[in-house]
């Protein structure tokens, strides 16, 4: 039954070309921005190189200060020290890798200048963040411990500093801000939207620049918590949330007393997107986006709806003679959805070629270094859950309204 609907569809848009180009073009515009869309919150939110692990890692990154009588405040990250003495020391996590935040650095070759991006962190954010190794090793405590000047850099600082890319850089020295480090490892770089672990130079914690040593607990440093699996997650944030509240208080930072200490321990999404709602997003975040897709789908249905009523009372004689004949009206109703989810689904597939085109593009474009946005299986399945739905959504109403018609009123208004 299905297949002669289908069969049927493609019947009529083979005999309207107009009609039919409009709708293909309306539903394969409005699917190919839902799906770029799709593609890039999974590429800002999902779990991807260099941070895999995303989905069950804890992230530690901002400290909030205030006074008793709540008019001053201070907040940002948080010194090696603090990181060290109340993070490092959580029972429940499996590792626990401290970074700093990037900061810009200058270094010279062949008197031209090249900005890179640095970030100094210990030897388990290298166990926490999935980097791949096209060279060497990342430093290690042994490293840390001797006091090494050691640095991994990324594929493109190889390419830009040394003048045979074909050739090995383990080994060999790099200059930044007049200080000399060996190199000691190459991996690929990553996004640049994926600050937590973005950099171009990774040194040691420990080298003089980073302000390891500050006393204070206000610094530069955040930390990355990785659970053993994602139902840890809560008995980690239990953990952290009673080791801040033994914290002494009242306190002194540098010369600013406070009384009230904020430290969260959040998900990904969460820390993105708290300091914008002040609350923790949850699943909110998602049904909010869910509801903008839906918005944003409702517009171009109601037009689509507009057209299929109008392709569909051309074949109001059909109707009329079917029903004649005693055609249950859910029978005509479901062909109508059928047949409209069909050419959904012919939209969806040209709307699927279009974002694979424009996804290219975009990554080749440099408006986002090192971008990988993908159509993944996740991109996939919420782009096909999203064809159906918009199939239904401008497709029922203009079925059940020609379902219903009267014989007589069918069969005049052909």
């Amino acid at each position: 039954m299905i297949l002669n609907y289908i069969k049927i569809a493609w019947k009529v848009l083979l005999r309207h070309p107009f009609y039919t180009f409009i709708t293909l073009f309306g539903i394969t515009m409005t699917l190919t921005v839902l799906m770029v869309l799709t593609s890039f919150l999974d590429h800002l939110v999902g779990n991807h190189y260099p941070e895999e692990n995303r989905g069950r890692s804890l992230y530690i990154w901002n400290m909030t200060q205030q006074d008793s009588s709540g008019t001053s405040m201070q907040s940002g990250p948080m010194s090696y020290k603090f990181l060290t003495q109340f993070v490092k020391t959580l029972k429940t996590p499996e590792r626990v890798g401290i970074c700093s935040m990037s900061t810009a650095a200058n270094t010279y070759v062949n008197g031209k200048r090249i900005k890179v991006s640095t970030k100094y962190c210990d030897p388990d954010f290298w166990k926490v963040a999935t980097f791949e190794f096209l060279e060497g090793k990342p430093f290690n405590e042994q490293n840390i411990a001797n006091g090494d000047k050691v640095a991994v850099i990324t594929d493109l600082v190889k390419r830009e500093y040394f003048e045979n890319e074909n050739e090995p850089a383990v080994g060999k020295v790099i200059e930044i801000e007049n200080e000399k480090y060996k190199v000691i490892g190459v991996v690929k770089s990553s996004p640049v939207t994926r600050f937590m672990t973005y950099s171009e130079v990774f040194f040691p914690y420990n080298m003089p620049k980073s302000n390891f040593q500050s006393k204070w607990f206000r610094g530069n440093f955040y930390a990355i918590v990785l659970a053993k699996n994602t139902s840890d997650m809560p008995k980690i944030q239990e953990e952290f949330n009673d080791v801040i509240a033994r914290f002494p208080l009242p306190a002194n930072e540098d010369g600013f007393k406070y009384s009230v200490l904020e430290v969260t321990a959040e998900k990904y999404v969460d820390n993105m997107v708290k300091p914008l709602l002040r609350t923790t997003v949850g699943n909110t975040f998602y049904i909010i986006v869910a509801l903008v897709m839906l918005m944003l789908m409702g517009l171009p249905a109601i037009n689509l709806i507009n057209l299929n009523v109008s392709r569909i009372m051309e074949r109001a004689s059909e109707i009329g003679i079917r029903k004649a004949f005693g055609a249950p009206v859910k029978t005509l109703a479901w062909q109508f959805i059928v047949e409209n989810i069909f050419i959904t689904l012919i939209g969806g597939f040209l709307a699927l070629i279009l974002t694979f085109i424009f996804i290219m593009i975009f990554n080749g474009s440099g408006l986002i270094l090192h971008a990988d946005l993908t159509i993944n299986f996740y991109v996939f399945g919420v782009s096909l859950v999203v064809c159906f739905v918009f199939g239904l959504l401008s497709g029922v109403v203009p079925a059940f309204r020609m379902s219903k018609m009267k014989v007589i009123d069918a069969l005049k208004s052909a």
